[in-house]
């Protein structure tokens, strides 16, 4: 025997129905964070920490590397 439901409802309303949480706070705080990221660039201590996860175990000749990839990145006068 086979029995099909056909349901309509929003998404918000299915997320209520099976208790799953709203997470529209955390994706508007996630698109904000990637426009400022997009607009203002990377910092150099953002790109570090980057890097770190990217390579962890890579911490002795990290320094090195950082160096030269600054070096690559243009200076915009101030």
């Amino acid at each position: 025997m086979k029995v099909h439901f056909e349901i309509e409802c929003t998404p918000e309303e299915a997320r209520a129905f099976f208790g799953l949480p709203d997470l529209a706070p955390v994706h508007d705080a996630y698109v904000d964070k990637m426009k400022s990221m997009m607009v203002d660039g990377l910092t150099p201590a953002d790109f570090e920490k980057v890097a770190r996860s990217w390579m962890p175990g890579f911490a002795d000749g990290f320094e090195q590397w950082r160096q030269l990839m600054l070096s690559a990145i243009p200076k915009t006068p101030q």
